[in-house]
């Protein structure tokens, strides 16, 4: 058992004169000191990194925010004194128009790749100068007797007006866009 010591006419227990070991997550190593040891957060980023590297390598949108805040001391958003101030001034308009008009683009995207699997079933290119005389209103698509040519001509139809709609919608949503400015600037 530990002897109690006398410091200065003081009985001092034994137990309070030892050195804390800290223990670290991982254990030691012998001949290692323990500052030259990786640390053990550094050690789980990089097997996280490796489990995910697949996920984390995929592409994606960049998007900044228009606001970037502080990170406190103990890693948290730190908004400072004007961080509650008006955050609508700073975000970007949302426009119910252009959100359809980009629903629509993407619904178009997928007509113009089934046409393309269908354009290629028909071989020639006479099935060109039919999608002319239907898209001029020549030809109507129930005329023509080729199923596959049917499907062709009356999808080209309908990728032609969804077309047509897009740009009306982006159109009114440039419109509405100025009128807020020219509003605001008037303002």
């Amino acid at each position: 058992m530990d002897q109690d010591l006398i410091v200065e006419g003081i009985v001092v227990p034994a137990m309070a004169l030892r050195k804390e070991q800290r223990r670290t997550r991982y254990g030691t190593l012998a001949d290692l000191p323990d500052e030259e040891l990786a640390d053990p957060d550094e050690l789980e980023r990089v097997v996280y990194k490796e489990m995910w590297w697949p996920i984390l390598r995929l592409p994606q949108q960049r998007w900044e925010p228009a606001i970037r805040p502080n990170i406190g001391e103990d890693g948290r958003v730190d908004w400072g004194a004007f961080g509650t101030v008006d955050f609508d001034s700073y975000r970007p308009q949302s426009s119910k128009l252009r959100y359809k008009a980009e629903q629509m683009k993407e619904q178009l995207k997928d007509r113009v790749n089934l046409l393309r699997v269908l354009s290629d079933r028909i071989p020639g290119t006479a099935k060109y100068k039919i999608l002319g005389l239907v898209r001029k209103g020549v030809l109507d698509p129930d005329d023509i007797q080729d199923w596959d040519m049917w499907q062709l001509a009356v999808g080209y139809r309908r990728a032609w007006r969804l077309r047509e709609q897009i740009e009306q919608l982006l159109a009114k949503s440039r419109k509405q866009r100025e009128q807020r400015l020219k509003a605001w600037l008037e303002s």
